[in-house]
């Protein structure tokens, strides 16, 4: 498979370059048989995914087949495609995140404090050990939120999503994005709060 470990931010500067097709005329070329545009497609938006899939389950191999199940739906689709109804990456988010929680759901009888931890190559792109503690320390607080409220904060504050988009890959109003997002944000601080020193934070 292909490495989908890229950041988001960096997938979507070197793929939507000046020039490049939009995501709604590169489906359309697929479903019209160009493979070309569906490697471009998946060198866009397939990054993009296994970030909020590898953030929301914590687990690099679920997060893999959770990207490959949900491109696969997305070409299955593409001969229906509907230009202008909704975004492509859009409807990519919301399908990764449905199966996100079809799978945190067969996993609903697993105690919390058996999360796993995060594996190494999964969260360090960092050469220094603090940096990695703290992504792990980020990653462990995340995996405590309810899940709706660790949705809401990976797709804001991690992917940079703006509110309504949010709210149409969650399916609820920018209102109830606003209020998850702060939420979990508080819930997050204090988490946190307590490995201001072992994290090497300093007063602020």
């Amino acid at each position: 498979m292909r490495d989908l470990s890229t950041s988001s931010t960096g997938a979507r500067s070197q793929s939507q370059a000046a020039g490049d097709p939009g995501d709604d005329a590169l489906l359309r070329r697929f479903a019209e048989g160009d493979a070309d545009a569906a490697r471009i497609l998946t060198d866009r938006l397939g990054p993009r995914s296994f970030s909020v899939a590898l953030r929301l389950l914590n687990d690099r191999a679920e997060a893999e087949d959770v990207t490959q199940e949900a491109m696969m739906r997305l070409w299955k689709m593409a001969p229906d495609w509907v230009a202008g109804q909704a975004k492509v990456s859009t409807w990519l988010y919301r399908v990764a995140l449905n199966l996100c929680v079809d799978i945190r759901r067969k996993k609903s009888a697993d105690s919390l404090s058996d999360v796993a931890e995060p594996e190494s190559d999964a969260i360090s792109a960092t050469e220094h050990l603090q940096d990695a503690a703290r992504l792990d320390a980020l990653q462990f607080a995340l995996a405590q939120l309810p899940d709706r409220q660790r949705q809401a904060v990976v797709l804001r504050h991690i992917e940079e999503l703006p509110n309504p988009e949010i709210a149409g890959i969650m399916d609820i109003s920018v209102e109830a994005v606003e209020s998850l997002t702060a939420r979990g944000k508080r819930a997050l601080a204090q988490q946190l709060a307590a490995r201001r020193d072992e994290l090497g934070y300093a007063d602020g």
